[in-house]
């Protein structure tokens, strides 16, 4: 059974990780985000569950406005392949949540620790960051360090790199695909 969001506060407490969670509507997009927040500090993120050809799994965490370019980041990744996004099922088998509410916070239910974990370089040059606490009707804020800490107690030692170019837009991800 997948881990609850009292489930993971409890480990977010038991590991020492300070934390705060502001609750509002579901969200599922990251427009719809932006409109619910109101004034959370800290870096606001899109997560995207993906996969590649093989069925390897991906989360990758960047900043709301980063512009991810799908067709070249299995080069960057050494994925075999283009990626993909992953189903609802392999993301409900793998991390326990629900489309809408993917979330780093997820790999707490990966105990075959089968998602490589990548976190934007621009994320972490944010003290406070934002996820979802493993539903799309919170937001918990943590400190980038804290997330390292979390992920690497999941047995996830994350990726960090740098997922775009500063001020790049374009072709990235469409809207529907960025929580």
């Amino acid at each position: 059974m997948p881990a609850s969001p009292e489930a993971l506060f409890a480990y977010l407490d038991r590991l020492g990780i300070a934390h705060k969670t502001s609750w509002h509507a579901p969200v599922f997009t990251v427009e719809e985000g932006r409109l619910s927040r109101g004034v959370i500090e800290g870096g606001h993120t899109k997560n995207l569950f993906l996969r590649d050809k093989k069925g390897a799994a991906f989360l990758v965490v960047a900043l709301e406005d980063t512009a991810i370019e799908l067709k070249s980041l299995h080069r960057l990744l050494g994925a075999s392949g283009r990626l993909s996004f992953g189903s609802a099922e392999l993301m409900r088998e793998l991390l326990g949540v629900e489309p809408g509410s993917v979330t780093p916070f997820a790999v707490i239910n990966d105990t075959g620790r089968r998602v490589t974990v990548v976190l934007d370089a621009a994320l972490m040059k944010h003290e406070a960051i934002n996820f979802h606490p493993l539903v799309n009707t919170g937001t918990t804020t943590i400190s980038r360090h804290d997330l390292v800490r979390f992920l690497e107690a999941t047995g996830h030692r994350p990726r960090i790199e740098v997922l775009a170019e500063a001020g790049g837009s374009g072709s990235g991800v469409p809207a529907r695909h960025r929580r």
